[in-house]
């Protein structure tokens, strides 16, 4: 997508023409309207690098609790307590050292082998074959599998959740050109977990849902109490949906840079160890959730203009990943390249699922590029993932031939 100078510039978070490719639009928003105002939806938004870096851990002035997703947040929908991503402090706290338990190193680490396992039992039967698609062969297997693993859920099981949950995101995404979300989409999504955490309440096993069954939280006067069933439902359907669906677009963008980049693609081939720079730069060139909505708490100047308490905030991680103040030649893809990013967030909202997302993407690519070292995308039967907090691909058919 290109835009045109002479046309006023406009930005909408629900524009699938823009979505496709809003690299353009976010170019001219840090250089025209650092501060950009959509009269249509009633939002302001930043896309400079600092502006949003220093946004982000600012909970203070911009706040989670009413969604951080533009469609939940601009709907009024009311969000449930245990939504980590929807919570502010004091809350957030007490909830979030309770899961920075249970999403320690050690058990990312031990989860290593189990990724390799789901990836070779995906890749192994294509072998041979014209091609395969990275995101319904891979992207959308493999996460599946391992965050049920995590959680308890039984296999047979976890397809199932998955497809409601693709289903809920689908029909908040096309619901109306604002992204009208279901004034139930919390409910209906949580209580797709409901049979199986009974079901695991009375089958104790070491995963992550019975350790939330017995945990206990301290509140801010010092007393301890069990998670309600509620919070652990909350819990579950967050894990379960931030894990599989934010992967899995990370996975198709790794697959289509690497085919549009032969020269890297047979650099990491030749040398896997570099795997893990070309999935943090794929992070930043293309992140696969590139706005966080916020809801301004007190009144803020930016820029000369008064943002007053009440406003809906975006915050363009996305642009910031390509501002040229910060990343020399910024939209090209470079696997060597240094300097960080904010695809994960900053601050007390930094991704706690981080370290299982970069594992997972690379072992997915260690086991690709073991067995293939060459592939084209076929654009012709791609099609984008139309969903409310996420970009990327849906289907990401390669040849291999």
């Amino acid at each position: 997508m290109t835009t045109d100078p002479a046309v006023e510039l406009y930005y909408d978070p629900f524009d699938y023409a823009i979505d496709d490719d809003p690299y353009p639009v976010w170019q001219r928003m840090r250089a025209e309207a650092p501060l950009y105002y959509n009269e249509k939806y009633n939002f302001f938004a930043l896309s400079r690098h600092d502006d949003v870096a220093e946004a982000l851990p600012d909970w203070q002035t911009y706040r989670s609790g009413r969604g951080t997703t533009a469609d939940i947040l601009f709907s009024g929908i009311e969000v449930p307590p245990g939504i980590l991503l929807f919570e502010d402090p004091p809350l957030h706290d007490l909830h979030r050292r309770l899961l920075s338990r249970v999403f320690t190193p050690r058990r990312m680490l031990a989860v290593e082998d189990l990724v390799r396992e789901f990836c070779s039992t995906a890749l192994d039967p294509l072998i041979g074959t014209e091609g395969f698609d990275f995101v319904a062969d891979l992207g959308a297997f493999m996460p599946m599998r391992t965050i049920g693993y995590l959680l308890g859920i039984p296999e047979e099981g976890q397809q199932q959740i998955r497809d409601l949950n693709d289903a809920l995101i689908a029909v908040a995404a096309e619901q109306g050109d604002s992204g009208d979300i279901s004034p139930t989409v919390f409910q209906q999504s949580i209580a797709m977990f409901a049979d199986y955490i009974e079901w695991r309440a009375s089958h104790p096993s070491e995963d992550l849902m019975t350790e939330l069954l017995n945990a206990e939280v301290e509140e801010t006067d010092g007393t301890r109490r069990p998670l309600e069933r509620t919070e652990v439902l909350a819990y579950t359907a967050m894990i379960a949906g931030a894990g599989n669906e934010t992967t899995a677009r990370l996975i198709g963008f790794i697959g289509e840079q690497l085919a549009l980049h032969p020269d890297q693609r047979h650099e990491l081939a030749a040398d896997p160890s570099l795997i893990p720079a070309a999935v943090e730069e794929t992070l930043r060139y293309e992140a696969p959730s590139p706005v966080q909505a916020r809801y301004v708490a007190r009144d803020v100047e930016l820029y000369g203009r008064d943002v007053p308490e009440g406003s809906y905030m975006l915050l363009l991680n996305g642009s910031a990943n390509r501002d040229e103040s910060r990343f020399a030649d910024p939209d090209r893809f470079d696997i060597h390249r240094t300097g960080g990013h904010l695809s994960f967030g900053q601050g007390l909202h930094f991704c706690l699922g981080a370290a299982l997302a970069r594992l997972e993407a690379r072992v997915a690519f260690e086991e690709v590029l073991a067995r293939w070292t060459d592939w084209n995308v076929d654009y012709n039967n791609a099609s984008r993932a139309r969903t409310s907090s996420v970009r990327g691909w849906a289907r990401l058919p390669v040849h291999t031939g």
